[in-house]
């Protein structure tokens, strides 16, 4: 369903070995695997930035072809992974909305439960709820290419997500907050990233100006 619903994971090449970003939709795996052989390193970590199934569909498939590889995830969110719809008593009360899988749909356990602030080889990890509350984003210290989940969309409009963009509305059903999503993209314009790379649609080159703008249009939206 590429030109309908196109879905995005990323190989970040360290010395030796690759990390996966993303497990994508069931149907994704052999076209994963495929890309990492082109490259010519082993997956070695499989990082999530959060447990929609459209990010964690083929997570068991890749897991039984790349058994060393260890799964991470923010600690929050593999509550999610694991079926857990529930809320934290500091968490805005609003519901929870998405393909979470359901209890005992994903077999496969995190290795590490990551928190704000981690680094996994060169990758910094940032915790960016709004579409999930355990989303996650992570920021490449050499390159400063900013791989954000769904914390922003670019398919049908570059925009912080919870927004609708009626070309691409998914990601703006799917979130869970807007506030907190707003803020999120706040933290991540911070990092003055070189390269957007997101869960749906092209990445952006050189993405300041077109954050800036999904920022104002979110304000707009929100205190409307």
């Amino acid at each position: 369903m590429p030109r309908f619903f196109p879905v995005n994971a990323y190989l970040v090449e360290e010395g030796d070995s690759l990390t996966l970003i993303d497990a994508a939709l069931p149907y994704s795996v052999k076209g994963i695997l495929q890309a990492a052989q082109r490259i010519g390193k082993p997956i070695a970590r499989i990082v999530l930035t959060h447990a929609h199934g459209d990010h964690v569909g083929a997570l068991d498939a890749l897991k039984r072809a790349l058994p060393g590889a260890a799964v991470h995830i923010s600690a929050r969110d593999a509550r999610l992974l694991a079926g857990d719809k529930g809320l934290d008593p500091n968490e805005p009360p609003t519901d929870i909305r998405g393909g979470v899988p359901k209890p005992g749909k994903i077999r496969t356990k995190p290795d590490v439960l990551l928190e704000d602030g981690d680094r996994i080889g060169s990758l910094l990890a940032i915790s960016t709820p709004g579409h999930t509350p355990g989303s996650m984003s992570f920021f490449d210290t050499r390159s400063r290419a900013l791989i954000a989940g769904d914390a922003m969309q670019t398919r049908g409009g570059v925009a912080v997500t919870g927004q609708l963009k009626p070309w691409f509305p998914f990601p703006a059903m799917a979130t869970w907050n807007k506030e907190a999503a707003l803020d999120s993209v706040r933290k991540l314009k911070e990092l003055k990233p070189s390269l957007l790379a997101v869960g749906h649609g092209r990445m952006l080159k050189e993405p300041g100006p077109a954050i800036d703008r999904a920022i104002a249009e979110a304000e707009r939206n929100i205190l409307s």
